[in-house]
C-alpha cells in the first residue's frame, strides 16, 4: 500500500503536504551541497596538514582551531561550536 503525501509528511492537508514535500526536496539538495563542501574542506585541510608536517610543524594548529570554533560560535551560537568540533574532527581526525 502506498502512503499518501499527507501521510508521508505528517501534514493534515494536501496543500501543506505539497509545501512540505517541496521544502524537503530543497533541504535534500542543500544537504548534498553541504556534504560536498565538507568533503572539499577535508581535502584542503589535508593539504594544509601535509605542508605543516613537511615543514617540521605539528599536524594540528590549536590556535587556528580556536579561531574556527569562535567563528562558528559567533555565527551560530552554542550549537555552532559543536558543529565546528565535528568539522574539525572530520578534517584532522581525533587528537
Amino acid at each position: 500500500m502506498t502512503a499518501t503525501a499527507a501521510e508521508r509528511t505528517g501534514a493534515r492537508t494536501t496543500e501543506a503536504a505539497d509545501v512540505i514535500t517541496g521544502a524537503r526536496e530543497r533541504i535534500d539538495t542543500l544537504d548534498d551541497r553541504i556534504i560536498g563542501l565538507i568533503q572539499e574542506r577535508m581535502a584542503v585541510s589535508a593539504v594544509i596538514q601535509q605542508a605543516r608536517i613537511r615543514s617540521g610543524g605539528r599536524r594540528v594548529n590549536l590556535s587556528r582551531e580556536m579561531e574556527v570554533l569562535g567563528h562558528y560560535r559567533d555565527a551560530l551560537g552554542k550549537p555552532g561550536t559543536a558543529l565546528a568540533m565535528t568539522l574539525l574532527e572530520l578534517c584532522r581526525g581525533k587528537i
